[in-house]
């Protein structure tokens, strides 16, 4: 290596000796690099070669043409000065960061006239800083500031920055800004940010978890299961919410059914501890995360606590049978009615039940609803005939009930209601007919005004899901056999099916699927944006209840008839058969169709196998496989 660098040197300065030797000879002939010479005396007799060679080249152009850039470089090298080189740009970078908004950074002022080698230094700086010119951090942001840029991002923008340089692709995958997008989007509700090692991943799963439940719910992929309880007789009324499915029989028995486990419990009545005779029909039972609850025709109302045990934790007795029955999704407030008496039971601060009002309304009652959300006074909506009140639990004996809607001799067929509106099917009769028919109206809960009204039809509205619909969308069925879907902000109808031919009786949807059921006993999932039917289901009995979130779905055909022929068991006792008993059905799409796990054995079999061939084994076998004699018969 010494040997080499010996002999660079040696070259280098023979080439030297040599420019100056011919420099000092031959002014009048070309210079080295084949440009016309003139005198080198104005060099400075002590500057260096490099400087020599610099004026030289400058001197011998003429005026309207410059030296070529290689020329410097070329002497540069043969000098072996890389050096300063180096140090001015790293000069050029120090002084950039001290003062950014220096003079030279202005790229818009004009060059300075230099000579080739300064000029060539100028523009290779430049061409670095236009490289490394990277907009957002040359101001030098603290990264707090930078990442509360970065959380107006997408997760598609997060992605793209992720590529421009190592310190965004740093930012770009802070778990602070991907655990707010997991939870923008719907996912882990309620989680904190250290509930996950990596957000990034669990937003991507959940996503391709969400895609395959979506092919799975278009496709029909899945299990189903009936609940079932053979000694209940009849089913009466069904409620399901958060994994919890509760059913009541015309035996007085009380069942409830844990999804999420497969755990199946017997709710003991007041009656069974009584042991009263006969047991009285169940007529009504709701269920939320923390208490389920059973009134029956009696005029008994049973509380029970999912979570610690099956004997009633609260009792009380209404005079009259209950027509109407109702739980509060989020809180534990029960409203309930008989006769034109409504009562609302809710706990206190230290988790005693109290009744907290008590109210009679002009009419007997034929619904309540608890206005969902967590109020510190709930609030209840109850309709009798055509009118429609809104009860504050605050509500003293000497106040009117506040009235909410009231058309004389146009009744109420069916309402729901959100944090925020409620929504009214009202018939038309008379000469309402002649303005176009029967319509919803929706009401401010918060002004008790009419905000709209939509619908148009010669059919009674029957049911009209407003709760658990996308945000300015309202969903209903009519007794003309169609499903509608309004835009609340317009008006305007959005979807009209023709779904049940007897009639629509339940109905749900969210951003991309309807689910209705009729009382045919057909239950039918849509398409929402094209209008299509994507598969449907049979039973016998009416569809009355129809609840399912992004994996499942909850549907309950229960029969009109609770009494059929033959009461007893030794007298024909048709309530055996399971065609009259009605049936609970719980679908769950959750599984991954990739997996052949949940294809019955028999239904994996390959060709080959005499034992599997007379089945259906299609379902998971590849035609590419087949045995080469199978194919010639």
């Amino acid at each position: 290596m010494g040997m080499e660098e010996d002999e660079l040197s040696t070259f280098r300065e023979s080439w030297k000796h040599e420019l100056e030797k011919k420099t000092k000879t031959d002014k009048n002939k070309e210079g080295y690099f084949g440009r016309p010479s003139k005198d080198s005396s104005s060099c400075p007799q002590n500057s260096s070669f490099w400087e020599k060679q610099s004026n030289v080249a400058q001197q011998a152009q003429p005026r309207p043409k410059e030296q070529p850039q290689y020329v410097s470089i070329a002497e540069g090298l043969l000098d072996g000065r890389t050096s300063p080189l180096l140090d001015r740009i790293e000069k050029e970078r120090t002084r950039r960061k001290r003062a950014p908004e220096s003079e030279a950074l202005n790229t818009g002022a004009p060059p300075k006239k230099v000579n080739a080698c300064h000029k060539l230094l100028d523009q290779f700086l430049q061409d670095l800083n236009e490289v490394n010119d990277i907009p957002f951090f040359d101001a030098e942001l603290p990264y707090e500031l930078a990442l509360k840029i970065f959380q107006f991002l997408s997760r598609t923008d997060l992605g793209r920055c992720a590529q421009v340089s190592k310190s965004w692709k740093v930012l770009a995958e802070d778990e602070v800004l991907w655990h707010r997008l997991c939870l923008k989007e719907g996912y882990h509700s309620g989680a904190s940010i250290s509930d996950s090692p990596c957000w990034k991943s669990t937003l991507r799963d959940c996503r391709n978890t969400e895609s395959i439940v979506k092919a799975n719910w278009k496709n029909r992929v899945g299990s189903i299961r009936h609940l079932q309880y053979e000694l209940g007789k009849v089913l009466c009324d069904v409620s399901s919410c958060a994994g919890l499915v509760i059913a009541g029989y015309t035996s007085g028995d009380v069942r409830l059914w844990d999804t999420l486990h497969w755990d199946a419990s017997y709710l003991h009545p007041t009656h069974s501890i009584r042991d009263e005779s006969p047991a009285p029909h169940v007529s009504h039972v709701r269920v939320n995360k923390a208490i389920a609850t059973a009134a029956y025709e009696n005029g008994c109302v049973d509380v029970w606590s999912t979570e610690t045990g099956l004997d009633p934790i609260l009792q009380y007795q209404h005079l009259q049978r209950v027509h109407a029955l109702d739980l509060s999704p989020e809180s534990p407030v029960l409203a309930s009615a008989a006769g034109p008496e409504v009562r609302v039971d809710a706990p206190d601060e230290q988790g005693y039940w109290r009744s907290r009002c008590l109210i009679q309304l002009p009419k007997p009652v034929d619904g309540v609803l608890v206005v969902p959300g967590r109020r510190n006074f709930p609030l209840v909506t109850a309709w009798a005939g055509e009118s429609v009140y809104l009860l504050e639990s605050r509500w003293k004996e000497e106040q009117e009930p506040k009235l909410l809607h009231s058309v004389y001799g146009h009744p109420v067929t069916c309402v729901d209601v959100s944090a925020s509106r409620a929504a009214l099917g009202v018939k038309s009769c008379g000469w309402g007919m002649n303005d176009g028919g029967n319509k919803i109206q929706v009401y401010s809960l918060e002004t008790s005004q009419s905000e709209l009204t939509v619908g148009n039809s010669a059919g009674d509205f029957t049911c009209v899901n407003l709760r658990d619909s996308p945000p300015h969308l309202l969903v209903c069925g009519n007794k003309d056999r169609r499903v509608r879907v309004f835009d609340l902000r317009t008006g305007s109808s959005v979807v009209s099916l023709y779904a049940h031919h007897m009639g629509v009786t339940a109905v749900q949807a969210d951003d991309w699927k309807i689910v209705s059921g009729g009382a045919e006993g057909l239950v039918s999932v849509w398409e929402m944006r094209i209008g299509a039917k994507l598969w449907e289901m049979h039973n016998r009995h009416p569809v009355r209840h129809i609840r399912f979130n992004t994996s499942t779905l909850v549907t309950a055909n229960i029969p009109e008839e609770k009494n059929p022929r033959g009461a007893c068991i030794t007298d024909d006792d048709l309530t055996a058969h399971r065609r009259y008993r009605g049936l609970i059905c719980h679908y769950d799409f959750s599984l991954d169709s990739s997996t052949q796990d949940h294809v019955l054995p028999i239904c994996r079999s390959n060709y080959t196998e005499s034992t599997g061939y007379n089945y259906n084994i299609g379902l998971a076998m590849p035609y590419d496989i087949l045995n080469g004699s199978y194919v010639n018969m």
